[in-house]
């Protein structure tokens, strides 16, 4: 069983016991969290469909920790014109680990 959701304004697809990382979600190490922007469920032959989300449909996570992805290092030049600028940025993400898919 698998279900295809939708956090950050992103989509995953996930099934139990799988760890991902997320956009930056408020919530501390340790808690449960329900996520119920589900899109798509599919248990064997049974396929749900959502417009755009399908009801009743809920997946459960657990965060496993909080933190920033590695540097990208942000470089901007215009030649002959003695512009340059250069930035590092690091993305805040979640990793979470799916407890329970429920259709």
């Amino acid at each position: 069983m698998y279900a295809v959701i939708k956090t950050g304004g992103k989509q995953y697809k996930v099934s139990e016991g799988d760890v991902l990382k997320v956009e930056k979600l408020n919530a501390a190490p340790g808690d449960e969290i329900e996520i119920s922007d589900v899109l798509m469920v599919v248990d064997g032959e049974d396929v749900q469909i959502g417009k755009p989300v399908v009801e009743s449909a809920s997946v459960k996570a657990k965060v496993i920790e909080q933190g920033r992805s590695k540097k990208v290092i942000v470089f901007k030049k215009k030649r002959r014109k003695g512009y340059k600028v250069k930035n590092g940025h690091r993305q805040p993400y979640t990793a979470i680990e799916i407890q329970a898919v429920s259709a």
